[in-house]
């Protein structure tokens, strides 16, 4: 036990829990929305199906759980992570090698950017990524596992919108008294395309809004936006 006023040896000071808290408050925001939001879209989800069910003459009605094992679900989640892993995929790909004079979601125009200096170029300390003090090919890959990650994220959600959605589209084949098919056919349907892109359309007008709008406009303290006083065609990362 520890002594009465010293900190004890397994719990974190004050001090410290405020630290962790203050410098990753932007992921566990982030996190807790998506907790929030994810577990409303399954009630609510867990709903509507039964609905639709009841509309179809079934009486059988399904739990919380058991909604998480239907294939409206899994179609549901990864058809929105596909298109949100796709748009970050390609947006840093993008932004990689395309400017845009005054957003701040560019790279400088005219002066060289720290994000194209050469990491073999790079003073080596004790604190530099294992990567980058290694070289060769784990520095290869490392120098591009953003965008990597991104996209393996991207395909892993696609399949698994594949194989969410043909079980979904098979329950109403059987429910109207025509033939399932398999999931490499679903993915030649219009209706899987129109799932994807209905999405995909509207994650990247969302990130070309951004890149218009943070010209000309301006959020005080964000790290997505130019400083309030910048002048529009000054271009800042």
């Amino acid at each position: 036990m520890a002594r009465q006023g010293t900190p004890s040896r397994n719990r974190p000071s004050p001090d410290r829990r405020r630290s962790l808290l203050h410098d990753n408050g932007l992921l566990l925001a982030c996190l807790a929305l998506f907790g929030v939001f994810f577990v409303g879209m399954i009630l609510a989800g867990t709903a509507t199906y039964n609905e639709e069910q009841s509309e179809h003459g079934s009486a059988e009605q399904v739990s919380i759980i058991g909604y998480l094992t239907t294939g409206d679900f899994v179609e549901a989640t990864f058809e929105n992570w596909e298109s949100e892993f796709l748009q970050m995929g390609m947006y840093v790909v993008l932004t990689a090698f395309l400017y845009q004079r005054g957003s701040s979601e560019s790279k400088q125009i005219d002066s060289p950017a720290p994000q194209d200096e050469d990491p073999r170029d790079a003073q080596v300390t004790d604190r530099t990524p294992w990567p980058v003090r290694r070289g060769g090919w784990p520095l290869s890959l490392y120098e591009n596992s953003l965008a990597i990650a991104f996209f393996v994220l991207f395909f892993a959600s696609m399949a698994l919108h594949a194989l969410g959605g043909s079980r979904a589209f098979n329950e109403e084949q059987v429910q109207h008294g025509q033939a399932a098919i398999s999931v490499w056919r679903y993915v030649t349907t219009s209706q899987f395309w129109f799932e994807s892109m209905q999405n995909w359309q509207s994650e990247f007008v969302a990130v070309a809004a951004i890149v218009a709008l943070s010209i000309f406009l301006r959020q005080r303290g964000s790290a997505e936006s130019k400083p309030v006083a910048a002048p529009h065609r000054e271009t800042s990362a």
